[in-house]
């Protein structure tokens, strides 16, 4: 019974309730906070910060200590200019996956691009690498999610989509390239799907387009026709960011608060609460 109560939340119409602000001092801020991302190996608290109207997107990383979640911080890799935004971890905490238009060899970018950071031997970030050709393009690339099985899911603008954007999957080719699909018209429409967010089996999709969150189930080898959430979860207001937990019986995203005094804010619904784990050392 408590498995069926805790996919509730996911079907239409199911997730009338529960819903909580989640975010505090000391992230919490009158800035727009949003994307929230957990570190594995230490419970720091990745997340975008940005103005109260979702723009000027920075990463910023609030390190989990004995005294709780630390003042947030730009994390050691980010970039000195540009907009950075979208922190994803592996499921080892090795390696962070992030969108941004930093400069490049001195040259300014204005596109949005998916990178990646891998810790050392040290356990200390290195330097953050872009990733090829075609997974990103001359347009826009959001959101990178790494599944289990290997496929670097994303948002793109790029030409031959079904709309303006689309989410597309990446995988290495085996010779040293990369193969690249679009997610299909069960996911694509003819508007802006932005971000998909899976649970750690792969096999569950939370997907932001045109502002809402939906949800898709892997059947075989495609994704089901998306189902919007209920109305405990979208609202007038613009939602965005989703993380699942492992399960996928929980979720948090960002949505604005409606007051001017905070701004943007993470909440969660949740059946479970160990999620997220608590900042204790």
């Amino acid at each position: 019974m408590l498995r069926i109560v805790a996919l509730c939340f996911l079907l239409v119409g199911c997730a009338s309730a529960g819903v909580e602000r989640w975010s505090a001092a000391p992230f919490s801020s009158n800035q727009y906070e949003s994307h929230p991302a957990f570190d594995p190996r230490t419970r720091d608290l990745y997340f975008v910060r940005s103005a109260p109207d979702f723009s000027g997107w920075r990463l910023f990383v609030s390190t989990c200590g004995r005294r709780g979640y630390a003042a947030p911080q730009p994390p050691s890799f980010a970039g000195a200019d540009g907009a950075e935004a979208d922190p994803f971890f592996t499921e080892d905490g090795q390696t962070l996956y992030f969108i941004s238009s930093r400069s490049e060899n001195g040259r300014a970018q204005r596109d949005l691009d998916i990178w990646r950071v891998t810790r050392g031997e040290d356990n200390v970030w290195g330097a953050p690498e872009r990733l090829p050709e075609p997974v990103n393009s001359d347009g826009q690339e959001w959101f990178p999610r790494l599944t289990r099985d290997g496929w670097l899911y994303f948002g793109s603008d790029r030409a031959g989509g079904h709309g303006r954007t689309d989410i597309y999957r990446a995988q290495p080719d085996g010779v040293g390239g990369w193969r690249v699909q679009n997610a299909g018209p069960n996911i694509n429409t003819a508007g802006d799907e932005y971000e998909a967010e899976f649970n750690a089996r792969g096999d569950k999709m939370v997907l932001m387009a045109d502002g809402d969150l939906y949800e898709s189930r892997l059947r075989g080898d495609e994704w089901s026709p998306r189902e919007k959430l209920g109305d405990g979860v979208n609202t007038s207001a613009m939602e965005v960011g989703p993380l699942l937990s492992p399960s996928g019986d929980s979720l948090m995203f960002a949505r604005d608060s409606g007051d001017p005094a905070l701004s943007g804010e993470i909440y969660r619904l949740t059946q479970e609460s160990t999620f997220p784990r608590r900042c204790r050392r």
